[in-house]
């Protein structure tokens, strides 16, 4: 893979999931509305290596080493996975000419991840059934991933002005 475009799909992933972590942000500050503590990210990934996929209830299973740091450092690495995922499906000339309705579009399809995954092995459910209210925790993982939809669009907005002939 050429050098720039390595470099852009790793911005690309690092701003869009930047622009998920202040939305986040500001639903916590402006309206108490907490998201998800990717410290329990960590922990999953933890226990992982001894053969534990799958948790009753994630929060009360034994805490990792550095279970925040691996977690928020998984959360970021995700981001770029599916930067990169986003650009091979739509093709790195995407990148030069971003359009909105791709990475709309691809954000909103990356909460199957959490809905189908993460929360049924956090003990959570599918798409988050076990909650005491499902349907805020599907609109929440909703927007948080819209979010990450509108930080791909901006952050490939920004590339094509520094890089404009990196794909």
């Amino acid at each position: 893979m050429e050098i720039s475009l390595f470099f852009s799909i790793v911005s690309l992933g690092v701003g869009a999931t930047l622009v998920m972590d202040l939305w986040a942000f500001f639903l916590k500050r402006a309206f108490a509305i907490p998201s998800l503590n990717y410290c329990l990210v960590g922990r999953w990934l933890g226990h992982m290596p001894e053969g534990r996929f799958a948790h009753q209830g994630i929060g009360q299973s034994e805490p990792k080493v550095l279970e925040c740091h691996i977690g928020w450092g998984a959360h970021y690495v995700i981001g770029v996975v599916f930067a990169a995922i986003l650009v091979a499906i739509a093709s790195p000339a995407w990148l030069q000419e971003p359009t909105i309705i791709p990475p709309i579009i691809f954000g909103l399809a990356t909460v199957a991840v959490p809905f189908f995954v993460m929360q049924p092995a956090f003990g959570l459910g599918m798409a988050a059934s076990k909650t005491p209210n499902p349907k805020q925790a599907r609109i929440r993982s909703l927007m948080a991933h819209a979010s990450f939809g509108v930080g791909l669009y901006f952050a490939a907005l920004m590339l094509s002005f520094i890089l404009p002939a990196h794909a």
